[in-house]
């Protein structure tokens, strides 16, 4: 079992995160609401997963612990969704926002350290976009009508609050355009904690419709960034977009694709062919791909299947 041990170490020990990128490809988790639903919890509301840091923690501890258990060297917190502005509108104060953004990189900490493994496990604060908040799907589109101060200003506030967590890195993770990804390297400019900037992509183009060689640019320079990709998009448009990273960034890549699936409003389900082939996404790191797991309908079951892969 591990020992919780100092920021910035891993929680099984280490010189670093950016050390153990070096050392090798490092396995994400999957779905962290895929998880909860799994386990019976309702996540229909605005605040998704992050309702249940405030009602269930013990949930979402659990479903860390689930994650490091398949295999995962590193999970990404409940904080996703979790705003000051979005929990004001469920009658959350500032104070208390503050606590609970903290609570997320501390119940990721917990499930690390109640975990029986012989490895280190990191805890990435994960940080969503500005859409994330508006809960209406616009973070698969971005160009929110805000300039890039806007922006800062709305993140800043909440990577301090996460970075004085104390976790491994901040996942700044489903940025939709170039514009969101200026003012989020800005806004994690100087808080002491790496970072990993991952774009939605469709196709070799942001969200946004920037292209993407212009979308990693941005994070070349940057000292915080120590690793830059993609996720929450189709795994074969995550498979082109490393070797891209790779040339434009000269930094290691970060790929956690969904599933591949759509979702089928009409039916209000899931259709298509599951594409999550954890073999070709461990075959990525040979262009660069040093941390690697899965976003939406992702399951620990293919997250073990993957460490497998990556791992042996």
């Amino acid at each position: 079992m591990n020992d919780v041990a100092s920021p910035g170490s891993g929680t099984g020990g280490g010189d670093g995160f950016a050390a153990a990128l070096a050392r090798g490809a490092l396995v994400l988790d999957g779905g962290l609401s895929n998880q909860l639903e799994a386990a019976g919890h309702d996540l229909s509301d605005s605040l998704w997963s992050a309702r249940l840091l405030a009602e269930e923690p013990d949930a979402v501890r659990a479903a860390h612990r689930t994650y490091y258990e398949a295999g995962a060297d590193v999970v990404t917190t409940a904080s996703y969704q979790a705003t000051f502005e979005g929990f004001a509108r469920h009658g959350v104060d500032v104070v208390s926002t503050a606590e609970l953004l903290r609570l997320s990189v501390t119940l990721a900490r917990e499930a690390a350290a109640a975990t029986d493994a012989d490895r280190p496990l990191w805890v990435a604060a994960s940080a969503g976009p500005y859409g994330a908040m508006l809960a209406d799907g616009s973070e698969y589109r971005g160009r929110y009508g805000l300039s890039v101060a806007d922006l800062e200003r709305f993140h800043r506030p909440r990577l301090e609050i996460l970075s004085d967590a104390a976790p491994d890195v901040l996942a700044l993770e489903t940025v939709p355009d170039t514009d969101e990804a200026r003012a989020l390297l800005r806004a994690a400019r100087g808080l002491g904690v790496p970072v990993w900037l991952s774009y939605t992509v469709a196709g070799s183009r942001t969200r946004a419709g920037q292209p993407l060689t212009e979308a990693f640019a941005l994070a070349a320079e940057a000292d915080e960034v120590v690793a830059v990709g993609v996720n929450c998009c189709d795994p074969r448009d995550a498979e082109a977009a490393v070797p891209l990273a790779a040339r434009v960034t000269g930094r290691p890549v970060v790929v956690y694709p969904n599933s591949g699936e759509t979702w089928d409003d009409a039916s209000r389900s899931w259709r298509g062919p599951d594409r999550f082939d954890p073999r070709r996404l461990a075959a990525l790191r040979a262009e660069g791909a040093r941390l690697v797991g899965g976003c939406c309908r992702v399951r620990p079951g293919a997250i073990a299947d993957l460490a497998r892969e990556l791992h042996g």
